[in-house]
């Protein structure tokens, strides 16, 4: 399927490993967020999983103008903190999903010719290697906040 659109809201992480799949939700709630109201076309919703960096990020179309990234990040706040990132904020090599794949540099590269943006939440817990699914409270109540910074990211 090609990712066609001029501004894709990629949720990326792993729903089995709890707060690791608060990109996959937030993608789910705007889903449902634009069921009754219209989405602008140029726009796509895309519940990447934790395929986002090899499969998407690496995979750029020419139509492409920003590219949102939702997504756990690791900083110095509480859990359920939301935060706006560049992917230069992030050094190479220092953000990594649970599979030890480095996410930042292919958001490096695609940041030198459209606008990248990380829409982060700061987990309480990641459970990788064991399974627990579902959000915790403090990042679940996230998910009204993290839609409201992207509506307006993408202009609605």
């Amino acid at each position: 399927m090609p990712y066609d659109a001029e501004t894709l809201v990629v949720g990326c992480g792993n729903i089995l490993f709890k707060d690791d799949g608060f990109g996959p939700e937030v993608i789910n709630a705007l889903e449902d967020y634009f069921k009754d109201k219209e989405m602008p076309n140029d726009i796509m919703l895309i519940d990447a999983g934790t395929g986002a960096t090899h499969f998407i990020f690496t995979l750029p179309n020419e139509s492409w103008k920003k590219l949102i990234v939702v997504d756990v990040v690791e900083f110095d706040a509480e859990p359920g903190t939301l935060k706006l990132f560049s992917p230069y904020d992030m050094p190479r090599g220092a953000y990594e999903n649970v599979h030890s794949w480095p996410v930042e540099e292919p958001l490096h590269d695609l940041a030198e010719k459209i606008e990248v943006i990380i829409v982060g939440c700061k987990p309480k817990e990641i459970s990788a290697p064991e399974v627990d699914m579902g959000l915790s409270e403090p990042v679940k109540d996230a998910i009204p906040k993290a839609i409201e910074m992207i509506l307006k990211e993408i202009g609605v």
